[in-house]
């Protein structure tokens, strides 16, 4: 009893979806392939599902029985199709109450059901619930089933389709067995569906010289076709300024300059409405002026290293250094001297830095470069570390004599930059140095 109303409750909601009949699958033909499994039903009828899946005893090859089936597929609506199975297999049915043989034999199967989709047949994936009727015969033995399952539907193209799917067949007779049947088949359309034909409406009779759509008593241009947004009048340049209003029919352009583009008196690529200087080629950077040049040295301030002093080109448009000066400085650089091995001043350098620090003070937009060196004799590292620790303490005595740090830099060369031989002893003298080079920028 409860079986029959399963099934009246299952035809019920079939019966509820009937209503929606566009879209619906043509009449189609279907092979699949599939496997009976009278075991683990009968397991899970003993155990229970949970008990069967956690023996890993769930769709186990050995107890598949693989067989063919042929199906007849059309639906009913969007979302229920109707289909009729023949299957057949070949399998040892142990029949209820009545047991096996141990002999396989052909086992028929023949099924009628619906298959309601969640998704109509325009999507590429749908699942579906299925449900319905079915009749098998073994030997001599007949039984009927209600097959119950789910399964998901593939959209191969306009009228083929991809089906898998997994059903638990019920009793309904006392000679049927409950079983699985696990199915992978594809169906399709015997014939397409012709489209429905809609036939156009008939033409308006209006009065159209130019055919643009715009009756002749509205067009401003009735025997040359236009746009119905110009009154019926051409716009070759797509501007939105009919062509006979246009003083540039071939060129989109606008309306305040009688449809032209916006001209570029200078031509440098920036038009006059975005050029602050209209009649002198620019840069876009400098929104159409030419590149400042705000100390007027005839060197442009992307160049010029010292944009607000005039300066000539040879010295990146800084003012020159007199050569008194550089000489002076050369002069001093000479005459400064250390105790042995060490970076301690001796005090006769004192005099020579002095005049160096006035240097400096008197021009401010002065900057110095102070580089030690010394010669190859030793280890390297301890003659980079030497050479620079030279070049600092020069640093710091024009530091600490008045000069900010930010104008000067000290830099150790170690013996990487000889003046003359380090084979002789007067060309090792030589090659330990301090140089001060004067800039400024």
């Amino acid at each position: 009893m409860k079986k029959v109303c399963l099934l009246a409750m299952l035809l019920g909601v079939l019966n509820t979806s009937f209503g929606q009949e566009d879209d619906k699958k043509a009449p189609s033909l279907g092979f699949h392939i599939f496997a009976n499994d009278f075991q683990t039903a009968a397991d899970i009828r003993q155990l229970g599902l949970s008990e069967v899946i956690k023996a890993k005893q769930f769709a186990k090859t050995k107890r598949l029985n693989p067989g063919l089936a042929l199906s007849y597929m059309q639906g009913i609506s969007r979302n229920v199709d109707f289909i009729t199975t023949l299957a057949g297999s070949i399998v040892d049915y142990n029949i209820p109450n009545q047991g096996s043989d141990g002999e396989k034999q052909l086992f028929l199967e023949a099924s009628a059901s619906a298959n309601i989709k969640l998704l109509p047949d325009n999507y590429f994936i749908s699942p579906y619930i299925h449900a319905g009727l079915g009749a098998f015969r073994y030997k001599k033995t007949f039984g009927a089933f209600a097959p119950i399952g789910l399964g998901l539907q593939f959209r191969g193209s306009e009228n083929t389709f991809f089906l898998l799917s997994s059903d638990y067949r019920v009793p309904v007779t006392d000679k049927a067995a409950y079983h699985l049947y696990h199915s992978i088949g594809v169906v399709s359309a015997i014939k397409n569906k012709a489209p429905k034909v809609i036939p156009p409406p008939p033409p308006p009779v209006i009065l159209d010289r130019d055919g643009d759509g715009v009756n002749d008593d509205k067009d401003a241009c009735p025997d040359v076709a236009g746009s119905a947004m110009l009154d019926g009048c051409p716009d070759k340049d797509a501007d939105g300024i009919a062509d006979k209003d246009d003083k540039c029919p071939d060129v989109a352009g606008l309306a305040k300059y009688g449809g032209c583009p916006i001209p570029d008196t200078d031509g440098d690529g920036i038009n006059d409405e975005q050029d602050k200087c209209p009649n002198e080629k620019g840069f876009a950077r400098y929104q159409g002026c030419p590149i400042p040049d705000t100390d007027a040295d005839g060197v442009n301030d992307e160049e010029d290293k010292c944009p607000n002093r005039p300066g000539p080109a040879s010295n990146m448009g800084c003012p020159e250094i007199s050569k008194a000066v550089i000489e002076k400085i050369n002069i001093a650089a000479k005459n400064i001297f250390f105790a042995t091995g060490s970076s301690k001043l001796l005090a006769k350098s004192n005099k020579s830095l002095d005049e160096v620090v006035s240097l400096l003070k008197a021009d401010e937009s002065l900057m110095i470069n102070i580089d030690g060196h010394t010669d190859s004799t030793g280890k390297r590292e301890k003659n980079m570390e030497l050479s620079s620790s030279r070049a600092n303490a020069v640093k710091a005595y024009l530091a600490g004599n008045g000069i900010t740090e930010n104008r000067m830099t000290a830099t150790g060369f170690g013996p990487d930059k000889p003046v003359a031989t380090n084979k002789t002893a007067a060309g090792r003298a030589k090659n330990r140095r301090v140089e001060m080079t004067v800039r400024n920028f």
